[in-house]
């Protein structure tokens, strides 16, 4: 099975998840957003819905912002 096109953004929120330290499991408990679901994501084997990017994004205290250089 091919591999999804990895967006930015997904890359951006890989990096600030391993860059936290918090655990897979950690961040279930917390959130709710399964191990499985996070392993796949963080593999890059499967995206995440906008629903749980912005639970993780909550989580994490991470806020979108525009690139004002652009």
């Amino acid at each position: 099975m091919a591999r999804k096109q990895r967006s930015p953004l997904s890359d951006q929120l890989r990096t600030l998840i391993r860059e936290s330290g918090i655990t897979r499991y950690k961040i279930w408990r917390d959130t709710g957003v399964s191990q499985s679901l996070l392993s796949k994501f963080m593999s890059g084997a499967q995206g995440l819905s906008l629903e749980k990017i912005d639970v993780l994004c909550e989580y994490l205290a991470l806020k979108l912002a525009r690139d004002e250089e652009r």
